[in-house]
C-alpha cells in the first residue's frame, strides 16, 4: 500500500474532514519524531500506510460504543488514530513522561476532547474497558498478565501482531482460557492481527 492509496483508503472511510485530522496528526508525529524515538526512523516516509491504517483497521473488530484503552500508547498508535476516527471515548496509558506529554500535547491541539491520557504502567490503572488495544509492547501472555484486570467477559482484545502471531497465542493458550483469532493486516503480508475475547486464566 502506497501513501496516496493509505490517504485514500481512509478518505473512502472516514471522509475528508476525518483525513484533515490525520493529516494534521501526523505533521506532529513527524514533528515530534526529531525529538524522540516514537517510531522507527526507517518508517517516517510510510507514516500513512505503516502506521495510520495499520491503526485504523483495528476499528473494523471493534464495538462502536464503549470506552477503548490502548496500553502503551507510545507515538499514539493506535490510541490517538483511533480517538481521531470514533468518538468514544479512548483511555492512552504510557508510563514514559514524555511521550504522554506528547500524546497530551496533540489532543490538546486537535481537540479531542474524547481522550484521557495516563502517565502508567498498566498495572496500576483501573476500570473496564470495552476495547483493549496493544501495539508492540508484549508477549501475549504477558499482555494478559498486567491487564487482565482491565478486562471484562465481553472486552474485545486487539493485538497487532507480527509473523509469530500464531505461536505466541498458542503459548498464551496454557495460561488463558479465550477465544482466539488471528486476521491478516491490510498493510504488510508480514503483519497479524490477534483478535481475543472473554480473556481469562485458566
Amino acid at each position: 500500500m502506497t501513501e496516496e492509496e493509505a490517504k485514500a483508503w481512509i478518505r473512502e472511510r472516514y471522509g475528508v474532514s476525518r483525513e484533515t485530522q490525520l493529516a494534521a496528526f501526523v505533521d506532529l508525529l513527524r514533528d515530534e519524531a526529531a525529538r524522540q524515538n516514537l517510531i522507527a526512523p526507517s518508517t517516517l516516509g510510510q507514516i500513512w500506510s505503516r502506521h495510520i491504517v495499520d491503526s485504523a483497521q483495528l476499528l473494523a473488530y471493534a464495538p462502536e460504543e464503549g470506552a477503548w484503552l490502548d496500553i502503551g500508547s507510545g507515538a499514539g498508535l493506535p490510541g490517538l488514530v483511533v480517538a481521531l476516527l470514533r468518538d468514544a471515548p479512548v483511555e492512552l496509558v504510557e508510563p514514559r513522561k514524555l511521550r504522554t506529554e506528547f500524546l497530551s500535547h496533540v489532543a490538546t491541539l486537535l481537540g479531542l476532547a474524547n481522550v484521557t491520557v495516563h502517565t502508567a504502567k498498566i498495572e496500576r490503572s483501573a476500570g473496564p474497558a470495552a476495547v483493549i488495544s496493544a501495539r508492540a509492547v508484549a508477549q501475549l501472555a504477558d499482555l494478559f498478565r498486567m491487564a487482565a484486570h482491565r478486562s471484562t467477559s465481553s472486552t474485545v482484545w486487539l493485538l497487532p501482531k507480527g509473523r509469530n502471531a500464531q505461536s505466541e497465542v498458542e503459548e498464551a493458550r496454557r495460561k488463558w482460557h479465550g477465544s482466539f483469532h488471528v486476521e491478516p493486516s491490510i498493510t504488510a503480508p508480514d503483519s497479524l492481527i490477534v483478535v481475543a475475547r472473554e480473556v481469562r486464566p485458566r
